[in-house]
C-alpha cells in the first residue's frame, strides 16, 4: 500500500505537475471568477518560471548532497559493495537490447569501478521494479545481469536483489541476501542527494554501511542558474521528492530520524 500511495501522491504533488494543475485550475476558474482565475494562473506560472530558471533547485539540493562527505579511501579492506538501482531505464534497455541509463548513471559507473578495485569484495545490485505500469515487469537486476559485461564485470560476480521496489526494500532485502558480519566494511553506492534516506534505511535494517555518494547535481557551495526552465524544474522535482520521502519514511518507521547524518 505504501508503494502504491507514494507513486500516486507524488504524481499529484511534484512541483512541476502541481503548478501546471494550478495554472489549468486558474484558467477554469476564470470562466466564472475572472480575477481569481487570472491571479491563480499568474501566480502558478510565475512560480514555475522562478523554480525553473532560478537557483532554487540548487539551494534545495545542497543540504541533501552535502549531508554525507565524499568517500576517501583509507586502505581499509572492503567486504562488500551495495549499489542501489534507479539508474537503469528498464523498458528502453529491454527494447533496445542494451543497458540504457538515465541521469543517475554514475551509480553504474561506480559499480564497475569499485568491483575492479576490490576484486575480493561481494557486489550487490539492489534493483527490482519501481514502476506501477508499463515496463514494470522488467527488473533493473534483469537488465544488469544481461549486460554486466558492458561494465567490465562478469554477471556471476554480482548478487542480485530483483525484488526491491523502493529504498526501504533495498535495505531489508540486501541485508537478508548477504547477512553482513559485525566489523565488515560495506560501501553503499547511491546518488548523493539520496544518501541520507538510504543510510537511514540501512541503519534501520541493521546493515552497517559506509556512504559512497555519487551523481552530484551541485558543486560545493555552488548556486546554479539553469539555462532552461525544464532543466530547473526537473532538478527541483527530484529534490522536493527526496525531502518528502525523508518525512514519509520517518513517519512510516523506515528510518529512525527525519534527516539521517554521518
Amino acid at each position: 500500500m505504501f508503494f502504491v500511495l507514494s507513486k500516486v501522491l507524488w504524481f499529484l504533488t511534484a512541483p512541476s505537475n502541481l503548478l501546471l494543475l494550478l495554472v489549468l485550475a486558474g484558467a477554469g476558474l476564470g470562466v466564472r471568477w475572472r480575477r481569481l482565475g487570472l491571479a491563480l494562473s499568474a501566480a502558478a506560472g510565475l512560480i514555475l518560471l522562478v523554480g525553473g530558471v532560478s537557483p532554487l533547485a540548487s539551494l534545495v539540493f545542497g543540504p541533501l548532497e552535502n549531508r554525507f562527505p565524499e568517500f576517501r579511501d583509507d586502505g581499509a579492506p572492503v567486504a562488500g559493495i551495495v549499489v542501489l538501482g534507479g539508474a537503469v531505464e528498464t523498458g528502453l534497455s529491454a527494447s533496445r537490447d542494451q543497458m540504457v541509463l538515465n541521469d543517475a548513471g554514475e551509480r553504474m559507473i561506480a559499480l564497475g569501478d569499485l568491483a575492479r578495485r576490490h576484486p575480493a569484495a561481494t557486489v550487490v545490485f539492489a534493483g527490482g521494479s519501481g514502476r506501477l505500469t508499463g515496463d514494470g515487469a522488467v527488473s533493473e537486476s534483469a537488465i544488469v545481469r544481461r549486460h554486466a559485461a558492458s561494465l567490465g564485470i562478469s554477471p556471476e560476480r554480482i548478487t542480485y536483489d530483483d525484488r526491491s521496489r523502493n529504498t526501504h526494500e533495498n535495505a531489508a532485502f540486501s541485508a537478508e541476501l548477504v547477512k553482513p558480519k559485525p566489523g565488515e566494511r560495506w560501501l553503499l553506492v547511491t546518488s548523493a542527494w539520496h544518501m541520507p534516506r538510504a543510510m537511514g534505511c540501512f541503519r534501520r535494517a541493521g546493515f552497517a554501511v559506509t556512504a559512497y555518494p555519487v551523481d552530484y547535481r551541485t558543486g560545493p557551495g555552488a548556486v546554479a542558474i539553469h539555462s532552461t526552465a525544464g532543466d530547473g524544474l526537473f532538478e527541483l522535482d527530484i529534490a522536493v521528492r527526496e525531502w518528502l520521502g525523508l518525512v514519509a519514511y520517518r513517519a512510516s518507521g523506515y528510518t529512525e530520524v527525519v534527516f539521517p547524518g554521518p
